[in-house]
């Protein structure tokens, strides 16, 4: 079995979901004592967010990549950056180490497709969802991207950095996910991709009855695959 590298803390509330998600993959798959084989490197989120909102992406990038090679000589087969946003760099980090990187995007699109569905809503950070890495990345997979207005956006990204990367999901703010869902399945999405590895657990399946594509959960199950060899 593969050892799985996994680049996290952006928010460690998802980051602990990843592990559970991965240990419960190999131990589905393999049973009885079995689970994943991990290198994981844990960053504090703190400066890369306060980088993030001056738009230094270099900074991001240096930080990232030095933390990626830390992953890599713990003796990772392969590497999982555990975020939606900073994908951003995913590219540029590839590139600085010596194990592949298995690409949330790739692996979210491919399983929407496999859905039978070519109109996604895209559901994120503000840098997500106005910045073009990540649906023009979706639309080269021959996807359609739908994005919420700019009052949207601005609410959601305050959600997600005061709320879910904190741990405090509520009720109120599903709703608010709920109704941004509604408005992107009028303006013709036939599914949403929940591109915050957060989101997918404060709106999950049972709360609409619209496909949801939970990266956390999509980039989870693509990596157990490519740790057993599937």
């Amino acid at each position: 079995m593969k050892t799985i590298g996994l680049l996290g803390g952006m928010s460690w509330e998802s980051t602990g979901h990843y592990y559970s998600l991965l240990n419960e993959g190999v131990r589905q798959a393999r049973g009885g004592l079995h689970s994943a084989p991990i290198a994981m490197v844990s960053v504090d989120f703190a400066p890369l967010a306060a980088w993030m909102k001056d738009g230094d992406w270099d900074a991001i990038r240096r930080h990232l990549t030095a933390k990626a090679r830390q992953v890599e000589a713990a003796g990772a087969d392969f590497l999982l950056l555990g975020t939606n946003t900073m994908h951003k760099v995913a590219d540029d980090i590839a590139a600085a180490i010596d194990i592949p990187l298995l690409h949330l995007i790739d692996a979210t699109a491919a399983a929407v497709k496999a859905r039978g569905i070519d109109s996604v809503g895209l559901l994120g950070t503000r840098t997500t969802m106005t910045d073009p890495f990540y649906a023009d990345r979706l639309r080269a997979h021959g996807l359609e991207v739908r994005l919420p207005g700019p009052a949207a956006r601005d609410k959601l990204d305050r959600i997600i950095f005061e709320e879910l990367c904190l741990g405090r999901f509520t009720d109120a703010s599903r709703r608010e996910l709920l109704y941004m869902m509604a408005d992107l399945r009028q303006a013709g999405a036939q599914g949403i991709v929940e591109g915050c590895t957060e989101i997918g657990m404060l709106v999950e399946p049972s709360h609409t009855r619209m496909p949801l594509f939970d990266t956390t959960r999509i980039h989870a199950r693509a990596a157990v695959r490519t740790a057993l060899g599937d």
